[in-house]
């Protein structure tokens, strides 16, 4: 089949380079030329496992490529997914300005029946808007009576992750109300659901209201054990036993039970404030949800108040070193990540920050541009050097068993603050760390 899919970042590049590997003919397009070049240069401008050996073999083969021409992209497709960002808006709505550029795109240039696939995350009625932008531009172009259809079909991919999950999908989401379109889309996704039919068709809006609500329940998951850490470290209890005994319930299961240092990303920030937003809109406040997002912005902050409870709030002469600086392990994602925040508060309150990440440095080092009071160095033994206690904020597979007797020797006392749980606080006792981990009494 022939698919266009619009923007290039985690969810477009990922879409059109899995179904090229299913033999689909697929052009990408964006309108940031140095994506474009990047990915024509036989790279990918983002990290992403396993990836790059997709796009690298489907464009050998021909049935992948990547352009900037508007024309020629949307022309191309029969299927025109569009996976551009939806970014909050001031007041927490996911900001449609890009999505309905897209729409407006096609509708100005489509000459035959498409269908426009809604990739993105977007709040319930997005379809709606883009059938109506859609519709606006062949009116002007005297072509109204032109058939199209618009489908929901939103991305159940988790960065790190993004590849295996779209090749062997627990689900697929359709929303549709159109026929022809239906068929269409059980084509495209057949050769992903030949041992088990993992497809669910269902009505446009609850398409779209499924992928909010199962972002939402991780989220909730999240800060629910967050919550229940601080109370088990203040009365005695270690979460990491709790979370066995109760994850052994079926009902409940062991998934995003981890206490932590709080979620980011690019996900399940924007789409719980989104949702809040929805709610509040339509006259119908999510008091969960809405402690959720409290209970993470104060999660953030919790490897901080660790240290100004063992250095005290003036962290003048103060040196710590990072370990983990993307949101969560295998991207180098750093929107929403809780480091920031974590080398914020420690620079406001006067301490410099030595900070290491095996993949995102260079994305780091964009977000934070040049800071006298951060170093970013290349090896995490260098952060360490000289630096009065080691922060874990993001549990890289590198960082499980490291070297313990090398921390003791390059800190100047042997001080670890565990964000993620790494390490058994019985056998850091044992090797003489002072530790602090998440909730664990």
């Amino acid at each position: 089949m022939k698919v266009t899919a619009i923007g290039t970042g985690y969810v477009g590049l990922v879409t059109g380079a899995c179904l090229a590997e299913m033999g689909n003919h697929v052009v990408c397009l964006d309108v940031n030329p140095e994506k474009i070049r990047i990915l024509n240069d036989g790279e990918i401008p983002i990290h992403e496992p396993g990836l790059l050996e997709v796009v690298r073999r489907n464009v050998a083969a021909g049935r992948l490529q990547f352009t900037t021409d508007v024309d020629m992209a949307v022309n191309h497709g029969t299927l025109l997914f569009i996976g551009v960002g939806t970014p909050p808006d001031e007041d927490g709505s996911a900001d449609l300005q890009y999505v309905v550029a897209a729409a407006r795109s096609i509708g100005q240039r489509m000459t035959d029946y498409k269908v426009i696939v809604d990739k993105s995350t977007v709040p319930v009625g997005t379809a709606d808007k883009v059938r109506a932008a859609v519709k606006e531009e062949l009116e002007k172009r005297g072509l109204g009576d032109m058939a199209y259809a618009v489908v929901s079909n939103p991305e159940f991919l988790k960065e790190g992750a993004a590849v295996e999950d779209f090749m062997k999908p627990d689900r697929v989401v359709i929303g549709s109300d159109d026929e022809q379109a239906t068929l269409l889309m059980r084509a495209l996704y057949a050769p992903f659901n030949r041992t088990q039919d993992r497809m669910l068709v269902m009505d446009v809006k609850s398409a779209e209201f499924t992928k909010y609500a199962a972002n939402a329940m991780l989220a909730t998951r999240i800060s629910f054990m967050n919550e229940l850490a601080l109370l088990a470290e203040r009365v005695g209890a270690d979460i990491e036993l709790v979370r066995r005994g109760i994850g052994s319930d079926p009902r409940i299961g062991y998934q995003f039970l981890y206490a932590g240092a709080g979620y980011g990303g690019s996900c399940f920030p924007k789409d719980v404030k989104a949702l809040v937003k929805t709610a509040a809109d339509n006259g119908i406040p999510l008091k969960v949800l809405t402690a959720v997002e409290e209970a993470n912005e104060r999660q953030k902050r919790v490897l901080v108040d660790k240290v100004v409870a063992r250095f005290g709030n003036d962290l003048k002469g103060r040196r710590f070193a990072i370990w983990g600086l993307a949101f969560k392990p295998n991207t180098d994602d750093m929107r929403e990540a809780p480091s920031l925040v974590v080398i914020d508060e420690l620079t406001k309150r006067g301490a410099t920050v030595a900070a290491y990440d095996p993949v995102s440095m260079p994305e780091t080092a964009r977000v934070l541009g040049p800071r006298d009071d951060v170093t970013l160095v290349e090896r995490a033994e260098a952060a360490l050097q000289g630096a009065d206690a080691l922060l874990i904020v993001t549990e890289w597979k590198e960082f499980r068993t490291p070297d313990f007797d090398a921390i003791k020797a390059a800190l100047k006392a042997p001080m670890v603050f565990d964000g993620r749980n790494l390490y058994d606080p019985k056998l850091m006792k044992a090797l003489g760390i002072d530790y602090s981990g998440i909730g664990r009494g």
